[in-house]
């Protein structure tokens, strides 16, 4: 499961102005996804258009690891960004700062 930083602000704050204290609270999207489907999405990020090969003989990854977040939910709160935009953004932003710093 990926939370973008700004979302995790977004929800201390959200917890801090509720007056919240009562425990422990997940924050998250509510979402995961797959090895796979993750090396999906950064291709489309990226525009990479060559071939994704998976080494077979190795482990399938973590078992899933999805956090219940649905005490923060049920208060009304939401992440604003998806994964795809998140990724898009830190992209992005490497595209424009590692041109920078290789003049």
């Amino acid at each position: 499961e990926f939370l973008h930083v700004d979302d995790m602000a977004d929800a201390c704050v959200f917890l801090m102005e509720q007056g919240y204290s009562d425990g422990l609270v997940n924050i998250g999207c509510g979402k995961d996804l797959t090895i796979a489907e993750l090396a999906e999405t950064l291709r489309r990020v990226v525009g990479f258009e060559g071939e994704l090969v998976y080494d077979t003989t190795m482990a399938d990854g973590t078992p899933r690891k999805l956090l219940d977040t649905g005490k923060i939910s049920q208060m009304g709160w939401r992440p604003s960004y998806t994964l795809e935009e998140g990724l898009g953004q830190t992209y992005q932003w490497f595209v424009d700062h590692y041109q920078e710093s290789r003049l």
